[in-house]
């Protein structure tokens, strides 16, 4: 079946406008600016099970109201609407608890950062970064490595999600810390997720004594170096909730439930009577 002609510059790419002074001049119609979302998005590998995560559709209040998630989704809101210019290469580390959204929030932001600034962004699973760079070193194809980490280390926003989920040689962590430092270096947007205590490790007397009962923090699991640097990079953002996924709402079901809320999505995966709403001015993020 032919691709069907856009109807208002059916197929060229660009539309006439008349300007203020009476002159005309061709400016890129629509369509392409669409069709270029599309491609940015399709580039940016957010997994299928995200796709339709967006700052709109993100409940703060699934278990009732709660301030910590409510802050944490106006801070994702007005760091988009700040992006570029007052971020300044910052990005944001979302802290928490599993089921609290970081990841939603995590893919939301970025999402509206490719659909209202225009970015290239991209995804990755802190796992399957490292599964994709250790296949390259396997294969022992120098080109491939380097092909991998281009995009990763150059891209405008990249989304590291499940930070210290995995525990990682130190081939891994010394991977992980090459992609850290060579955003920090560029000073590139980076968001990050992770679900330990943003706290550094614990002394050696503690970690021998309480071993059993502590759980382990983020400078347990990548080092207090990157821990120290993504302090730098990220404003951190602290979401405290209850696990979504075993809420009622959360628990996997099929039929009338899912089918009864399901939307048609647009580009950004608002529905079409859905309003952006009134957002408090940019929370002003620290030199």
């Amino acid at each position: 079946m032919p691709e069907e002609l856009c109807p208002i510059c059916e197929g060229a790419g660009l539309r006439v406008v008349e300007r203020a002074d009476g002159t005309r001049a061709a400016v890129p119609c629509d369509c392409r600016r669409t069709a270029g979302f599309e491609r940015a998005f399709a580039r940016a590998r957010i997994p299928k099970r995200f796709v339709n995560y967006t700052l709109e559709n993100y409940d703060p209040n699934y278990a009732g109201p709660n301030a910590s998630l409510n802050a944490a989704i106006l801070q994702a809101r007005n760091f988009v609407k700040a992006y570029p210019q007052e971020t300044a290469g910052k990005g944001l580390m979302l802290v928490g608890q599993i089921g609290t959204g970081k990841t939603h929030l995590a893919v939301a932001t970025l999402k509206s950062l490719i659909a209202d600034r225009g970015v290239q962004g991209l995804f990755y699973d802190c796992s399957t970064l490292l599964d994709d760079l250790k296949n390259t070193y396997e294969r022992k194809v120098d080109a491939t490595e380097r092909e991998t980490l281009k995009p990763i280390l150059e891209v405008d926003v990249l989304v590291l999600d499940e930070l210290g989920a995995a525990k990682v040689t130190d081939w891994g962590a010394d991977a992980i810390a090459r992609v850290i430092n060579a955003r920090y270096n560029d000073n590139r947007t980076t968001l990050v997720t992770t679900n330990f205590e943003n706290l550094p490790p614990a002394a050696a007397t503690e970690r021998d004594t309480f071993a059993p009962m502590r759980r382990e923090t983020l400078g347990d699991r990548i080092g207090e170096r990157m821990r120290s640097r993504l302090q730098e990079m990220c404003v951190v953002i602290e979401m405290k909730g209850q696990d979504f996924r075993q809420s009622d709402r959360g628990r996997a079901s099929f039929g009338a439930r899912n089918s009864s809320t399901a939307k048609v999505l647009d580009l950004r995966g608002r529905t079409k009577n859905a309003g952006a709403g009134s957002d408090p001015s940019w929370i002003k993020i620290p030199d």
